[in-house]
C-alpha cells in the first residue's frame, strides 16, 4: 500500500474491500495470518465483516507469549525460587506454567521485575553486583537482535539471558503439514519480515504452492494484503510478496541478521501446546554461555505441563478452533486470571477475543 493514499483512508478501503469481494465471492478460502498485532487490528477495526461470507481469516502461531513452551516458564519459576532477581516483559509477568506463574512467585516474595527491553535489565545488573540478574527472553525475529547486541556488548558478568526466542518460518512448515488443515495464503507478520526479509519466505510459498504476503499494521495494511493474496490466487501463482514497502526489503535488515548469527546457534525449539519444531529457536552460542541461563545454572527435573486439563489454546494457536469454542473462554479463563497462555498477552487470540466480543 503506498504512504500517500493514506493508512485509513475510507475511499481507497473502500475500493480494496470491493476487489476483495469481488475476487472472492463464492469461493471458500482460508487465510492465516501468523501475528498476534495483525489480530489485533483485524479485531478492533471489525475487518471480518468486510469480507465475503466464504473467506474465512484465521488466526495462527503469532503470540510469541502462547506459544513460551511451560518448561521455558518453569525454569524461569526455579531461578526466582533460589533468590535470583528475574526480569521480564510485561506480556511474560502472568503466563501460566505447570503449577505457578512469575506474578504468583512474586506475591510470595521473588524479586521478579517488569521491564520494557534487556538494556533496562542489564542495568540491573549493573546496579545491583551482588545479585544474579536474568532476563527471560522470550520472542521472534523481531526481538532477537536486541538481546543479540547485548550478548556482543559483553553485559557485567552477573547478568545472563533465559531464551525462549522462537522463528516464524518453521511453524508455518508445520502447518502445512497438518492432515485437515487447509489454507489458501498466509499474511506474514512485517515486523519480522523487517528483520529477515520477504525472499526468505519465497521457497516456502513455492514448495506448498500457497501464496505469502508480508503486512503492515494498519487496517488498510491488512486489507490489501487480502487482495494481494487472491490475485495471486486468480493468476495461479505462489509467491512472496511485500505489502509493507515502507518498511520491508526482500533481503531483510542485513546488519541485524549479522548480529543474531554471531550471537545465537539456531536449533530444536518447543512450542506450548505444539510439541519441538525443528530449527525453530535461537539459542545463545557457545562462546557467550557466561550469559546464557540455561547454562550458568543449575536446574532440578522438571515435568512440564504445558496444557492444563480442558485448556484448548493449542487449538486456537494452530487456527483450528475459535477461542469461543473454549468452555473456559470468559469463565475459568479471563484477563484478569489467565488459565491458559493465549488469554495473557496483548497479541494472544483469547485475549483479543474477550477485549471484542460481548460475554
Amino acid at each position: 500500500m503506498s504512504g500517500s493514499t493514506g493508512f485509513r483512508n475510507p475511499r481507497y478501503a473502500e475500493a480494496v474491500t470491493k476487489e476483495i469481494k469481488s475476487r472472492g465471492e463464492g469461493k471458500q478460502l482460508r487465510i492465516i495470518h501468523v501475528c498476534g498485532t495483525h489480530e489485533d487490528t483485524i479485531s478492533q477495526h471489525g475487518l471480518r465483516s468486510l469480507l465475503p461470507e466464504g473467506l474465512n481469516l484465521v488466526a495462527g502461531p503469532g503470540c510469541p507469549v502462547c506459544v513460551c513452551a511451560a518448561e521455558d516458564v518453569d525454569m524461569a519459576i526455579e531461578l526466582a525460587r533460589q533468590g535470583h532477581i528475574i526480569t521480564t516483559f510485561g506480556d511474560m509477568f502472568r503466563v501460566p506454567s505447570t503449577e505457578s506463574s512469575l506474578a504468583k512467585e512474586r506475591t510470595k516474595g521473588a524479586d521478579v521485575r517488569i521491564v520494557y527491553g534487556v538494556s533496562e535489565a542489564v542495568e540491573i545488573a549493573k546496579k545491583n553486583p551482588e545479585k544474579e540478574v536474568v532476563f527471560i527472553g522470550a520472542g521472534f525475529e523481531t526481538t532477537a537482535p536486541t538481546l543479540a547486541l547485548e550478548l556482543i556488548r559483553k553485559p557485567p558478568s552477573n547478568f545472563s539471558i533465559l531464551t525462549s526466542l522462537k522463528i516464524v518460518p518453521p511453524a508455518m512448515d508445520l502447518l502445512v503439514e497438518i492432515e485437515g488443515f487447509d489454507v489458501d495464503g498466509f499474511i506474514i507478520p512485517g515486523h519480522v519480515c523487517a528483520i529477515v526479509g520477504t525472499d526468505v519466505f519465497q521457497p516456502f510459498a513455492e514448495k506448498t504452492n500457497t501464496p505469502c504476503v508480508a503486512a503492515g499494521f494498519e487496517p488498510l495494511d491488512v486489507l490489501e494484503a487480502i487482495r494481494m493474496i487472491l490475485v495471486q490466487l486468480d493468476e495461479g501463482r505462489a509467491d512472496s510478496e511485500n505489502e509493507y514497502t515502507r518498511v520491508v526489503r526482500p533481503e531483510g535488515n542485513l546488519a541485524a541478521q549479522k548480529v543474531l548469527n554471531q550471537a545465537f546457534r539456531i536449533g530444536d525449539a518447543p512450542w506450548r501446546g505444539l510439541g519441538i519444531i525443528p530449527k525453530s529457536g535461537y539459542f545463545i552460542r557457545e562462546e557467550f554461555a557466561d550469559h546464557d541461563a540455561r547454562v550458568k545454572f543449575d536446574f532440578p527435573e522438571i515435568e512440564s505441563v504445558d496444557l492444563l486439563p480442558g485448556c484448548r489454546c493449542h487449538e486456537v494457536i494452530l487456527g483450528m478452533v475459535d477461542p469461543l469454542d473454549c468452555k473456559l473462554f470468559g469463565k475459568k479463563c479471563t484477563p484478569m486470571e489467565p488459565y491458559g497462555p493465549c488469554m495473557v498477552g496483548h497479541e494472544g487470540t483469547c485475549r483479543i477475543r474477550h477485549e471484542n466480543v460481548e460475554l
